[in-house]
């Protein structure tokens, strides 16, 4: 009885302000504080456009007045009890964010409403006492104020299709390009998952005002995704040029794609059968399998891995190369234990060095020489090596022309090479194998007997 009560007494409250604020305009007394409340009458019926327009004009008029119209939002939306007006203001609210221009000051004024706690949108405070429904109808409005609440921080985000072929030229201004990418991606998966906690349940999802209000929430999810989409793939595409924080950072997104994707198709799906939009104009959702996402976390690992093993390399040998002497005296006074670790470690590695050299030396001592020489007959290896031969050879080997100033040019001699007999070279060995000659059927199709 009590709740019925406070539920004629809300609606008595709300249609009496409504129509205080029509007989003032009337009468001549327009602000845009009435216009705000005739916008946000508590009747089952969608919003009307024609606030809007009158609202613009107004701010085209007076451009103090975006302050103004911010103080009283917070005052018609901070007050209410009933979820109609609730709604139709926060709906009032988004359809200006979507109107008006980016360099409008409607932005700057509603942050400066946010951040000195003139207007609170998350966490908001909005209890519902006009309807049996009420949790229904609360839970709703709160997720709908968290999404305008993000809405407002991510206004300066472009909704255009950024493909590859429209990155810049220079090298330094695509890496600016795909860190502004970066920056976006989780604000735009952000506003995708808000899209979805807006799924109204049990009475609010049959009411005519709630599904008119999310036909206008999934048709902006649309631009939402397909600009991430977009931006996804590009940033992809160069993933390898990214440094390691971006990287990670562009890893760490993909792999929340992958599961909000599967989010995103059921919500899809369920709006498309509460007949919210039509369905040519619900966007393709990627589907992103895990063994993808495992593939491109290996690779990436793989990579880093072997950057990491590398610069580690580079580096202990540059702290190898530096020397106790190249510290300052104030370096040293203030960190005397660190230099004679560094001189120890440097004699050590030092002392390491001369042992396998040493070794190196006592072993290639140890081994010797493939072929021992006569030292007491005297004899070089040239005398060695013209014995070996036949004089054959050696008559033959004085004949190759050397020019010398005697003679006229270049001149070219044709010697035969010398043939050594078999009993001259001890490691020729003549094959006594028989050679036999086994006569093939010529085929003029065949030439080669193939």
């Amino acid at each position: 009885m009590q709740r019925r009560i406070r539920q004629v007494l809300c609606s008595l409250k709300e249609h009496t302000s409504v129509n205080c604020a029509k007989i003032a305009t009337i009468g001549g007394f327009c602000d845009l504080d009435h216009v705000v409340i005739k916008a946000t009458s508590p009747e089952d019926l969608p919003f009307n456009e024609k606030y809007i327009h009158e609202i613009m004009k107004i701010f085209s008029i007076s451009p103090t007045s975006y302050r103004e119209f911010a103080l009283c939002f917070n005052r018609r939306f901070r007050k209410t009890e009933c979820w109609r007006v609730a709604l139709k203001s926060l709906v009032l609210l988004h359809r200006l964010l979507r109107s008006l221009p980016e360099d409008s000051p409607f932005r700057p004024e509603l942050l400066w409403a946010r951040s000195n706690r003139y207007i609170s949108l998350y966490p908001c405070d909005f209890q519902d006492f006009s309807s049996s429904s009420a949790e229904d109808y609360t839970d709703f409005i709160r997720s709908y104020a968290r999404l305008l609440d993000e809405a407002i921080d991510c206004s300066a985000i472009e909704f255009t299709e950024t493909d590859e072929d429209d990155m810049p030229d220079s090298f330094p201004d695509q890496m600016k390009e795909l860190g502004r990418m970066i920056e976006v991606l989780p604000q735009l998966q952000s506003l995708i998952d808000r899209v979805m906690d807006c799924r109204p349940t049990g009475a609010a999802a049959k009411n005519f005002v709630v599904q008119s209000t999310m036909k206008n929430i999934i048709r902006d999810s649309f631009m939402c995704y397909t600009t991430f989409r977009k931006q996804i793939v590009v940033v992809l595409d160069n993933l390898i040029q990214l440094p390691y924080r971006s990287c990670a950072e562009a890893f760490d997104i993909y792999k929340k794609a992958a599961i909000q994707a599967d989010d995103l198709s059921e919500f899809y799906n369920w709006s498309k059968s509460m007949g919210f939009c039509g369905a040519y104009e619900f966007p393709f959702v990627d589907r992103i399998p895990l063994i993808q996402i495992r593939a491109l976390g290996a690779f990436l690992n793989g990579m880093w891995q072997l950057t990491e093993s590398s610069s580690s390399t580079m580096s202990q040998l540059t702290s190898n190369v530096q020397s106790p002497s190249s510290i300052s005296d104030d370096e040293a006074d203030e960190h005397p234990i660190k230099i004679d670790e560094i001189s120890a470690t440097t004699n050590k590695q030092v002392k390491l060095e001369e042992e396998t050299m040493k070794k190196a030396l006592q072993k290639d001592k140890e081994i010797g020489p493939l072929i021992q020489l006569d030292v007491e007959n005297n004899v070089s290896w040239e005398a060695l090596l013209e014995a070996s031969l036949p004089s054959s050879c050696i008559d033959s080997r004085r004949n190759v022309f050397f020019p010398n100033d005697q003679m006229n040019g270049w001149q070219m001699q044709v010697y035969t090479p010398c043939v050594l007999p078999s009993s001259a070279n001890p490691f020729l060995h003549t094959n006594s194998m028989p050679i036999y000659h086994v006569p093939f059927p010529a085929n003029p199709t065949y030439p080669w007997g193939l």
